[in-house]
């Protein structure tokens, strides 16, 4: 049973439905669901499929890709010398095909790319010179290497640009089809609990699959990552090998932002990792941002050579808080709960969920509709300039002449705003105001779990987004 992933859904029952062929490229991030999707709105009924080798050699993914071919029904002959010849095979197997669409699926096609080994060419003479001339064909091509999507198949200058008839980028879930899915499996968990375990793991799908019920969230967390054996223990050693063929400078990157919440500008990255200003690493940037694991964002006020690189993978945070130590108590979890450490953690991977919600916050405050600019701003004191210095993790800058300066606050209760925390928005809106001439009106905006306590600072805060509201 698929959760969510309507359009996407939409989009493969249509080329299916159509009378023409369709060229469909599938990519987003390991684990987030691409095989699962395309096999369960298909069917599993393929004239084709296929998987490239991890690592394999040009003579294996050959190899591999004869055996796809036998399996699928061809008769076999001489081993496939190159690609050319490959694809030759794949024209013959769909020509003895009776199917009225003949579906081909090649999964991990990156990892079929390896060195001189033109497969791209081949590709690209096959749906070219023969396959998109045909009205019967649906040729999807899927990869976790998101960059190499982009950059090999997408947006690619040769033979395939603008070839694709189609393109599905899946992302992440939101909380509310994390919800569906919760309830659909029938485990008992209440939202708070669903917000805490997307925390840890983000909307990706397949993290979700190991929760069990009859379980508690704390018994879950514990059994899935803190176990003996459990299951996810060792998730993140193969999280970045998995995309990246030689992953150790993109640790490096997200070991470095994994250490400043608000994050760095390149410079800072490049002293504090020890990596040299290249062409290289803004290749790496680019791709640890394509697949989702950092964000690149220019403060509200900012020029874009001052952008700003923040790792954003809650599995990635997590594990530089809890995991690279390596705990051996089978029950860490459980007995962390409440400790300052978890307590500092759980207020960072809010604001995370935050900034990826931040539609269902405009939502809420009734500006679905108004055009607006996301950002972040930050400020170092300066008394002279009269600056206390700040730090703004969400601003929404509106086409209505308002910013909604947004305090994200985790609370396992409604959240007071002490005396302290009221001089702090008051120094953020004085610091916004001086820091960046604005004369747009600003409405402090707080986004937390529960609400806000009514007391003498409530009066600050001119709109409240609770957890409810990031459920929509």
């Amino acid at each position: 049973m698929i959760i969510g992933r309507t359009s996407e859904i939409q989009i493969l029952r249509g080329a299916l439905e159509d009378t023409q062929s369709h060229f469909i490229a599938v990519y987003g991030r390991r684990r987030i669901g691409k095989t699962f999707l395309i096999r369960e709105t298909y069917e599993n009924r393929f004239t084709f499929q296929h998987a490239g080798i991890s690592d394999g050699s040009l003579q294996e993914q050959l190899f591999a890709f004869d055996a796809s071919l036998k399996d699928a029904g061809l008769e076999p002959g001489k081993p496939s010398r190159n690609w050319a010849e490959g694809f030759e095979k794949l024209k013959d197997l769909i020509r003895q095909s009776t199917e009225n669409r003949k579906i081909i699926f090649i999964d991990e096609l990156s990892w079929m790319d390896t060195p001189r080994s033109n497969m791209l060419r081949a590709l690209e003479h096959f749906w070219n010179g023969w396959a998109s001339a045909r009205k019967d064909i649906i040729l999807i091509v899927c990869t976790s290497a998101t960059s190499w999507m982009l950059s090999k198949v997408i947006h690619h200058k040769g033979g395939l640009y603008n070839r694709l008839t189609e393109q599905i980028h899946l992302k992440p879930f939101r909380l509310a089809v994390c919800e569906e899915y919760v309830r659909s499996r029938k485990l008992a968990l209440n939202r708070e609990q669903i917000l805490q375990y997307y925390m840890i793991f983000g909307g990706v799908p397949y993290y979700w699959s190991f929760l069990r019920r009859g379980l508690s969230l704390t018994q879950n967390i514990d059994r899935i990552l803190f176990a003996e054996d459990a299951p996810l223990g060792d998730e993140f050693q193969y999280l970045y090998a998995a995309i990246f063929k030689h992953p150790e400078d993109y640790l490096r990157i997200v070991e470095t932002l994994a250490r400043r919440k608000e994050g760095m500008t390149r410079e800072k990255i490049i002293s504090h990792a020890g990596l040299t200003n290249s062409g290289d690493l803004t290749k790496k940037l680019q791709e640890l941002e394509s697949c989702g694991f950092i964000r690149k964002y220019t403060a509200f006020g900012k020029k874009a050579k001052d952008a700003v690189y923040q790792l954003i993978d809650h599995f990635t945070l997590f594990y530089y808080h809890f995991l690279i130590d390596q705990p051996t108590d089978e029950h860490f979890w459980g007995n962390q709960l409440n400790t300052p450490a978890v307590n500092t953690w759980m207020g960072l991977a809010f604001e995370q969920v935050c900034l990826q919600h931040v539609r269902q916050i405009k939502e809420k405050l009734g500006i679905a509709g108004v055009l607006t600019d996301v950002n972040a701003w930050r400020c170092t004191a300066d008394p002279e300039k009269g600056l206390f210095g700040s730090q703004i993790d969400l601003l929404i800058a509106r086409k209505d002449q308002v910013i909604n300066l947004c305090e994200m606050k985790y609370s396992g209760t409604e959240y007071t705003i002490t005396s302290a925390a009221a001089r702090s928005i008051r120094h953020k809106i004085s610091d916004l105001r001086t820091g960046t001439g604005t004369k747009y009106a600003i409405h402090p905006t707080l986004v937390t779990t529960f609400g806000l306590v009514d007391n003498t600072h409530a009066d600050l805060i001119q709109s409240v987004v609770t957890m409810e509201d990031l459920f929509v």
